[in-house]
């Protein structure tokens, strides 16, 4: 219980920045009524200090400044440190009710790194102990992870949404930032925009295949431009897209040898797209192999069980092995979005004995393969 000593003020208080920016901002149309009600009926809510500096009511301090009104000034006197004044203000914003997610979520934040710096000050308190546990890494780590759980419940928004929100702040996009404060942008595509930000960072790290190769294996990125939600199994949930026009601006053509292959992943709604990839990089599409992945998956108009795998040629650059393949292969899928069955690269491997082999988007280093990819 915090006990406070009241007194009527009008002299000059102290503002801390750091207290000051843990409160949300109020609103244009909000601070004016604020304004036209303290110059109706004075200021009735008193402003609260510690050690002379504010800690509720800046701007209601900045108002009677401006018009020479008298005001409360309630003294916190059992906070003990700055860390716990923090928490005090943190705490009390969480009872705002006009609060967008945005803001709800960056004080969700703040709660986790003063929660945090609290911790790390108890345990300076207690007597180091003679041994440490090999497993104080993940124990800290969890102690985390719980922190924040806890965060977003109090603030009253999913842990998931306050995960997106720190990767918007941690992001160098300012101007993006202050839409998404501003409500002019959601959440959700923010992180999207972000997430598409740091792939075109990644991919200009990530240099592409020199050399020519034969056989290429690709599994695109697809974009599907349903703009769905995120947490409702969209390729965006999982890695960020690229567009038709990025893929067709790779220079797979310039990489590809005279005669080669290409197997390329593709799904029913993007059939028609994917035959304008195969032509930018150079191929012809010659057929195709149906996976059968067992597990209901829902679409627009049936259970979409199957992907494609289409192969397209360049050149002459028929199989090596005269072996024939089922061209419905039934492999039961796993729980990881948009995991591909090691079998087919199998049957790559089977048909196709000689020559370099490319996989393209790939997530792993596999024996005998040249590998691009960001995931890896």
């Amino acid at each position: 219980m915090i006990s406070f000593k009241t007194k009527i003020d009008n002299s000059n208080l102290n503002i801390n920045d750091e207290f000051k920016s843990l409160i949300p901002n109020l609103a244009e149309e909000e601070l004016k009524l604020l304004e036209e009600s303290i110059l109706k009926d004075g200021c009735t809510d008193p402003i609260i200090t510690w050690n002379n500096y504010i800690i509720d009511g800046h701007n209601r301090y900045a108002i009677c400044s401006k018009h020479d009104i008298n005001f409360h000034v309630m003294e916190a006197n059992d906070l003990q440190d700055e860390l716990e004044v923090k928490m005090w203000i943190i705490k009390r914003q969480f009872g705002r009710r006009n609060l967008t997610t945005f803001q709800k979520s960056e004080l969700a934040l703040c709660y986790e790194k003063v929660e945090s710096e609290r911790a790390k000050k108890r345990q300076l308190r207690k007597p180091i102990e003679k041994s440490v546990s090999p497993d104080l890494g993940q124990q800290n780590c969890e102690e985390r992870g719980k922190s924040l759980e806890l965060a977003a419940r109090k603030a009253g928004v999913g842990e998931e949404t306050v995960r997106k929100v720190k990767k918007i702040l941690d992001s160098e996009n300012d101007e993006l930032k202050e839409k998404v404060r501003e409500n002019k942008v959601s959440i959700d595509k923010a992180f999207r925009q972000i997430r598409k930000e740091e792939r075109q960072e990644q991919l200009k790290a990530t240099k592409f295949p020199e050399g020519k190769y034969r056989v290429i294996y690709a599994d695109p990125p697809w974009r599907y431009g349903d703009e769905r939600p995120l947490n409702h199994g969209g390729a965006e949930e999982h890695y960020p897209t690229m567009s038709l026009t990025e893929l067709c601006d790779m220079p797979v053509r310039d990489i590809a040898e005279d005669n080669a292959v290409l197997f390329l992943w593709t799904t029913s709604p993007l059939l028609e797209d994917s035959f304008k990839v195969i032509n930018s990089w150079g191929f012809k599409y010659k057929t195709s192999f149906i996976w059968d992945k067992v597990k209901h998956n829902m679409g627009h108009y049936n259970s979409v069980r199957h992907e494609l795998l289409l192969v397209a040629t360049k050149g002459s650059c028929v199989p090596d092995n005269a072996k024939l393949f089922d061209s419905v292969q039934v492999i039961e899928r796993t729980d990881k979005h948009s995991e591909k069955p090691e079998e087919f690269r199998g049957i790559v491997d089977t048909l196709y004995k000689h020559g370099n082999k490319l996989e393209l988007f790939a997530r792993k280093q596999v024996k005998g393969w040249f590998v691009y990819g960001n995931q890896i």
